[in-house]
């Protein structure tokens, strides 16, 4: 052999490895997400459940937004209050928050109008005013967008032991109508969901801030909720204030319940635009590994390495290999789910099909233009994760929610 066929001999090991490694991700997270999503765990002596304040940061008016808010009412949990922090005194969402509290006078809930700047993070700074007025050890903080069960709460606070300082849930989609609704509940079933089980499974850090509970003390020896208006992914740098100081992360057995009544195509490929430039710059190393670890990119890449370490039929192995992916995400998408799926076959076909072709056209997206837009500000993320603004974003530009 050539020295250059001793290198691309090489290179191709690498890559096959990595590609074996990729299915074994993909089967370990449906194991795990079996396991986890159906294990319930259960409490004798509700006395001894500690109080939790559920931090609920509120801006404008969603179609959904009265019923996801009144399910943190009727939880079944003996001791929680509810502080809602909205930023604007103009913001007609006072209305839906002071009606609930009307209807359900005996849940201890308050509302906190204006924002306190401790740093460039709209949502830390729309928060911070609830925050310092928490009187529990365990604060949630939930977006506005999630729905809760009855159980949710009791769900999370269980998972809390000893030695854990943060209990999430994984964030998901209710049944919804619409095929973008549909788009939704596959990706973060599936693509989203294999990534999130396994770094949960083995302890990497891998933290949304939907729906997280913390202990308090921990937060505050790392600075407080403030220290982190510095930060625009301040979930993932929360959670590693959690891990720094020796404590568990967790995932409890509920998933976060996304239920927004504004979707569409345009606003959900933003989200994930904006995620991704947020795990480039947070996590430098997802740059260059996640666009290659799509199934389609991937399939291509293995494709013609395949053929050139075993001569295989690059055309059969790529159908073969798109195919078990499909099927792997199937099942996967049915474990998070953990009941039949609220479209047919041929509709998870296409919405597949829709978001695995699209996903790479996302990645070249984010990397075109770093800055990102959120809540109708612009902003650029160093590498470690500090933010700075650059300016206001076109005015006409409709806010993006979290």
């Amino acid at each position: 052999m050539e020295p250059v066929d001793y290198v691309l001999f090489g290179l191709c090991i690498v890559l096959f490895v990595g590609f074996c490694v990729n299915f074994l991700i993909h089967i370990l997270s449906i194991v795990y997400g079996k396991w986890k999503l159906s294990r319930k765990l259960t409490t004798t002596s509700p006395e001894e459940l500690p109080g939790i304040s559920i931090i609920k940061p509120l801006v404008g008016v969603d179609p959904n937004l009265f019923d996801n808010l009144e399910t943190y009412f009727t939880l079944k949990y003996p001791q929680y209050e509810i502080l809602f922090c909205i930023q604007d005194e103009l913001d007609s969402v006072i209305m839906i928050a002071q009606s609930l509290i009307l209807k359900y006078p005996k849940v201890d809930a308050k509302i906190f109008i204006g924002k306190k700047n401790v740093g460039v993070n709209p949502k830390i700074n729309n928060m911070i005013r609830g925050y310092e007025a928490s009187k529990y050890d365990l604060f949630l903080i939930s977006d506005s967008s999630i729905k809760m069960k009855e159980d949710s709460l009791l769900d999370m606070a269980l998972h809390m032991g000893e030695k854990v300082g943060l209990v999430q849930q994984m964030p998901f989609v209710c049944d919804r109508s619409g095929f973008v609704s549909h788009l939704e509940k596959i990706y973060f079933g599936t693509h989203h969901g294999k990534m999130y089980l396994t770094a949960n499974c083995l302890g990497i850090n891998c933290a949304s801030g939907m729906s997280t509970l913390f202990r308090k003390d921990l937060i505050e020896d790392a600075g407080g909720l403030a220290h982190f208006g510095k930060y625009l992914a301040e979930d993932y740098m929360l959670a590693q204030a959690v891990l720094d100081r020796g404590y568990k992360v967790l995932l409890c057995s509920q998933t976060a319940l996304q239920n927004s009544g504004n979707t569409s195509l345009t606003t959900f490929h933003d989200r994930l635009i904006r995620w991704t430039k947020l795990r480039n710059a947070t996590v430098v190393t997802t740059m260059f590994f996640e666009p290659i670890y799509q199934c389609v990119v991937q399939g291509l890449i293995i494709a013609f390495v395949t053929e050139f370490l075993f001569s295989w039929s690059p055309l059969v192995f790529f159908m073969v290999h798109v195919l078990v992916w499909f099927l792997l995400d199937y099942i996967l998408l049915s474990v998070i789910q953990q009941g039949p799926l609220p479209f047919s076959k041929f509709e998870f076909l296409v919405g597949w099909l829709l978001n695995e072709l699209s996903y790479p056209i996302l990645i070249f997206r984010a990397h075109w233009d770093p800055i990102i837009t959120w809540r109708s500000r612009r902003y650029r993320i160093r590498w470690g994760g500090i933010t700075t603004e650059v300016t206001s974003a076109p005015p006409n530009k409709p806010n993006e929610k979290t």
